[in-house]
């Protein structure tokens, strides 16, 4: 019989071999001790043994853009809408730690998120939400230690006991260098900032979640499933050896830890990638860092369906790529998932393209019944060789970051960017040859296609942001934000923990960008000595 393809490989390039059997297990093939119980190591089927069961995964919309106010009123339409937890998306100069007056941010205030430039921008962006009742995401990484000090400040403010706040900052800084750029720092002062915070909160926010070890990014700069998982583990090994470096005990901080994972197309492969990822992470925690806690093994994730598939040739297919992938993270055991938008290659979404996204996932969560399963793809003979397949692939990958010094000496040397570069490379040629298909990209396409409305930022919302900021600095008491950021200066050129530091400057009025000035002029800015 001819078949429709000489080779059958799944995104990652591990070829499919078709149908499947238990002669694709190993010999050794031991479910229990590869599989286990969900809830139970090595945590391949869940990290809950009654997963959605017992409560649904947490349904986020990352929204942020244009003004505090502005992004305000989008978090209580989602919250009218059934949305479970927030998710902030910050603008650039707010992650590159510029206030919204610098040179640099001309241009790109509340572009890409909301501008947040102190604590007065804060408030409003949180203004009569219930902090104590709901989780906050906030996807900031050189700023993270500033972002989270600003939240807890208000909650401070409203008289909240910060013991009762429940989040997660993003504050992976590593994969910044290797995909995506929004770093400030050289990793030395970087990981101070990241083992101070982890500090912090198991003292004082121990709900928080202290990193987000994002693969999000790395896939979206042209990884594939493997190297995803293995770059993010990779550098989950870093933090938690850096954490170690600096005195801390493994189970003090590790059960805070928290994954932040990309959902493609190839449905099969992903819902194998997380299994993976959890199987490897429970074994990597166990048998490397000795971990004793069983929260301290447990890989909980956060996904969101892959921005780097969404087309803008015919945009309304993008609902089908996104309900594809939002069942492939729900079936590989996501706690939380954002659903991009339909219109998102086109500009910012509009209310009526996130209600859709939103609804997606309520869809699959009381429509679909799925969620009224366990794990119900264990024990298919693909599913699991696929697992087996990607975690290889991933260890033989963390294996050569080892011989090459760790994730900081192989980001010099560039190894990890010339990996994504290649499969990006891979990939886009096989598009552009027809050799993989996307739909309405080179098949299927229409001559005329109708327009989409698209979301847009006011321009005059940047002129009233940098008003805003120049304001605040002829109001505030400049001799007590002064005395606060020498204390922070103080604290960054000795050992002191720079969070309380960091809390007490912008209490003080201290603005983002004035808190990582004082941080650059300690650590320096960070040059990367390779580039692509």
């Amino acid at each position: 019989m001819t078949l429709r393809k000489d080779r059958f490989a799944t995104d990652a390039d591990i070829e499919i071999k078709g149908a499947y059997g238990p002669e694709d297990r190993p010999a050794d093939w031991n479910p229990e001790r590869d599989l286990g119980a969900p809830g139970a190591y090595p945590y391949t089927r869940g990290v809950q043994a009654t997963m959605y069961r017992g409560r649904l995964w947490t349904m986020r919309q990352y929204a942020g853009f244009g003004t505090a106010a502005e992004s305000n009123r989008r978090y209580h339409y989602l919250l009218s809408q059934g949305n479970k937890g927030l998710s902030v998306a910050f603008d650039l100069p707010t992650q590159m730690g510029r206030d919204s007056d610098h040179a640099m941010a001309h241009g790109e205030v509340g572009r890409v998120g909301v501008a947040i430039d102190s604590i007065e921008d804060m408030r409003v962006l949180l203004d009569g939400l219930p902090l104590d009742q709901i989780s906050t995401s906030m996807t900031i990484n050189a700023t993270a230690a500033t972002l989270l000090a600003l939240y807890v400040a208000v909650a401070d403010e409203r008289g909240l006991a910060r013991s009762s706040l429940r989040g997660t900052i993003q504050n992976d800084i590593l994969k910044e260098y290797i995909a995506r750029g929004t770093y400030i720092y050289p990793p030395a002062g970087s990981m101070r900032l990241i083992t101070d915070t982890f500090t912090f909160c198991h003292r004082e926010v121990p709900k928080w979640n202290t990193v987000s070890i994002s693969g999000y990014h790395i896939r979206e700069a042209g990884a594939d499933a493997v190297q995803e998982v293995a770059f993010t583990l990779a550098d989950g090994i870093t933090y938690v050896d850096t954490a170690l470096s600096a005195g801390l005990d493994v189970d003090d901080f590790a059960p805070r830890l928290s994954f932040f994972f990309n959902v493609h197309n190839n449905f099969l492969e992903e819902v194998a990638k997380f299994r993976a990822a959890r199987r490897m992470w429970a074994r990597i925690m166990k048998e490397r860092f000795g971990a004793q806690n069983p929260k301290s093994l447990l890989l909980r994730f956060h996904s969101q369906t892959a921005g780097v598939t969404l087309q803008a040739q015919q945009p309304l297919v993008n609902v089908c790529r996104v309900t594809l992938q939002a069942l492939a993270a729900v079936l590989g055991g996501t706690q939380s998932l954002h659903t991009n938008s339909y219109d998102e290659a086109l500009g910012l979404p509009t209310e009526d393209a996130v209600r859709i996204a939103l609804r997606t996932q309520q869809v699959v969560a009381h429509e679909s019944g799925v969620a009224d399963f366990i794990d119900p793809l264990a024990g298919s003979y693909a599913v699991e060789s696929l697992t087996d397949e990607i975690e290889a692939g991933a260890r033989a990958y963390i294996d050569k970051i080892d011989e090459l010094g760790g994730v900081i000496e192989a980001i010099e040397q560039g190894y990890m960017q010339r990996e994504i570069q290649r499969r990006a490379y891979e990939h886009q040629r096989a598009v552009e040859k027809g050799e993989r298909v996307v739909v309405g990209v080179n098949e299927f396409q229409i001559d005329e296609e109708a327009p989409v409305e698209i979301g847009k930022v006011d321009p005059g919302l940047e002129r009233a942001q940098v008003e805003r900021v120049a304001a605040l600095r002829r109001r505030r008491d400049q001799a007590e934000t002064d005395r606060a950021l020498t204390a922070l200066a103080d604290a960054a050129a000795g050992s002191d923990n720079l969070v309380p530091a960091i809390l007490g400057a912008v209490k003080a009025l201290a603005t983002v960008g004035e808190v990582a000035e004082v941080l650059r002029e300690r650590f320096g800015e960070y040059e990367p000595a390779y580039t692509m």
